[in-house]
């Protein structure tokens, strides 16, 4: 009989909603899960003819479940200071590659391997771009991520040196002022180099000398002394840019000879020593070499670039996360551990990074929470509850009715 196949076809999708609320309910707690909804649709009518107006008369024969969709809406951003922890802000997935077939995640609680891949809580490798010379190559392929764990990195020699100093228009003739400025050579050794700034006869200049600790450079320095000349109002005129090929040959602990520019001028060309009349003093120095370091830790910008840190203080990118989007979300497939996998209906990966197109930006140290909302899973609940309730009820109501039906023969 078709009136007990109604009820069923009720039962069967309210049983599927359940099934769809239960698991939400029991994904409130799951990183960046994200919702679904159990959607229906009736089934084909039966036609028994017209009445006099010549309108159908029609009956219908149940439903069934049209669709699950999922709600993609944002989740909670959770701070948990896990540096290896991402969580996506905006549009946009993170890529992860298991066997050879990248998938796609929002769930963000990454971490590292003994040799320093990043991948996913069950090991699959987070996709980005690899880095050269501390730039991210964001128009290569896809690579698995990695960080350089138990790594050094090798000292760099200064090659740029220079200090922001304001010298006395007061003082007189073979007044000298000195200040002093860390430096490192090629294996990384610190040598604590030397300005030393003379007051010269003729008004407006000075002469300087840059110079090492004795016995530290046996060759004899090459271009280490000048002379500074000032206009009337205090403003470095000559030399009129940065002084390179000073040079101290044959370093005493073995390291390539020294070659470094004074810098005399900062980013924006101004000078960066003046003349007024007021004590000589020096207000900050520079140079760009360090010693080696050990790498000590990660961290990633919005933008999804990853920052090695060192013990020397030295951070360089080593790679950047990549974010995946689709032309339809919905038609992603679920691939379990948080994952999606594409499908035709979703349309292929576009790769890009974070900040770009319709991709989120990225929080390192904190994680997106699922995006279910318990009192509305209730409510969803009470609904599907009481739909089934009556579907049921109506079973044995055809039930009672076949009942009577086949007593009327006795």
């Amino acid at each position: 009989m078709p009136n007990f196949s109604i009820p069923l076809s009720g039962l069967s999708a309210d049983s599927t909603a359940l099934n769809t609320i239960g698991n939400n309910l029991s994904n409130l707690n799951t990183t960046a899960f994200k919702g679904q909804t159990t959607e229906f649709e009736n089934l084909f009518y039966q036609q028994f003819g017209s009445n006099g107006a010549g309108d159908a008369i029609q009956v219908g024969v149940g439903t069934k479940v049209q669709a699950t969709t999922t709600n993609f809406s944002q989740g909670s951003i959770n701070p948990t200071g896990v540096t290896s922890n991402l969580a996506l802000t905006g549009g946009g997935y993170f890529i992860t590659n298991v066997n050879g077939v990248n998938q796609l995640t929002r769930a963000g609680n990454f971490q590292l391997d003994s040799v320093g891949n990043l991948i996913s809580a069950e090991g699959a490798n987070v996709m980005g771009y690899g880095a050269t010379n501390g730039i991210a190559n964001v128009t290569g392929p896809l690579v698995p991520l990695s960080l350089p764990v138990g790594a050094t990195e090798a000292a760099k020699a200064t090659q740029n040196l220079g200090a922001t100093v304001n010298l006395n228009a007061g003082a007189t003739a073979g007044t000298t002022y000195s200040t002093g400025v860390s430096i490192y050579d090629s294996l990384g050794q610190t040598h604590q180099a030397t300005l030393t700034f003379t007051k010269s006869a003729t008004a407006n200049q000075w002469t300087y000398a840059i110079t090492l600790p004795a016995g530290e450079a046996t060759g004899t320095p090459v271009n280490n002394t000048g002379t500074l000349v000032f206009n009337s109002s205090g403003v470095l005129t000559s030399p009129a840019g940065n002084v390179a090929g000073i040079k101290f040959p044959t370093l005493a602990d073995g390291a390539a000879d020294l070659n470094v520019t004074f810098d005399l001028l900062n980013t924006a060309g101004t000078p960066v020593i003046t003349q007024t009349i007021a004590a000589s003093q020096t207000n900050a120095t520079l140079q760009d070499g360090f010693a080696s370091g050990v790498y000590t830790g990660f961290s990633a910008d919005s933008a999804g670039r990853l920052y090695a840190t060192f013990s020397n203080g030295q951070t360089q990118v080593v790679g950047q996360v990549a974010v995946g989007v689709v032309a339809n979300d919905q038609g992603l497939t679920l691939a379990g551990n948080n994952s999606y996998l594409a499908t035709p209906g979703s349309g292929q990966i576009v790769a890009g990074t974070a900040g770009t197109g319709f991709r989120g930006s990225i929080t390192d140290s904190a994680l997106e929470l699922s995006n279910v909302d318990i009192s509305t899973e209730f409510a969803n609940l009470i609904v599907a509850q009481r739909s089934f309730e009556a579907n049921a009820k109506t079973v044995t109501t055809f039930d009672t009715v076949s009942q009577d039906t086949i007593a009327m023969i006795r």
